[in-house]
C-alpha cells in the first residue's frame, strides 16, 4: 500500500491539470500562428507562469486499489500483482490464467 500522502499528492496533481488545461492548450494554439520569434517566446514565457505540478506529464498513474505507482495496467487500472490475484480469484470477467 503506497503512503497516503502519495496519493493525494497525485490526485492533487490531477485537479490542477484539468484546471490548467484549457490555458496551455490555448497557448499552444497561439505559438503554432504565430511568425514572429519574439511573440514565440513571450507566449512560452505564458506557458511557464501556471504551477509545474499542472503539466500532464507530471501526472503517474496509480493502481486503484493499493495505490502502487509501478505496473499499471491501463485497462483494469490495477497493478500487475493484484490483477493476478483477481484473475486467479475469478473476479475479472473475460480473463484467463496463462498455462503453458
Amino acid at each position: 500500500m503506497a503512503r497516503k500522502g502519495l496519493i493525494q499528492r497525485e490526485k492533487k496533481r490531477q485537479k490542477l491539470e484539468q484546471k490548467y488545461h484549457l490555458i496551455r492548450r490555448s497557448l499552444k494554439k497561439e505559438i503554432s500562428k504565430v511568425q514572429s520569434l519574439n511573440d514565440k517566446w513571450e507566449i512560452y514565457r505564458k506557458l511557464q507562469s501556471p504551477p509545474r505540478n499542472s503539466a500532464p506529464t507530471r501526472l503517474h498513474r496509480r493502481c486503484f486499489s493499493t495505490g502502487r505507482p509501478r505496473a499499471n495496467y491501463r485497462d483494469f487500472g490495477l497493478s500487475g500483482h493484484v490483477l493476478r490475484e483477481m484473475v486467479h480469484a475469478c473476479l475479472l470477467p473475460g480473463t484467463t490464467r496463462s498455462s503453458w
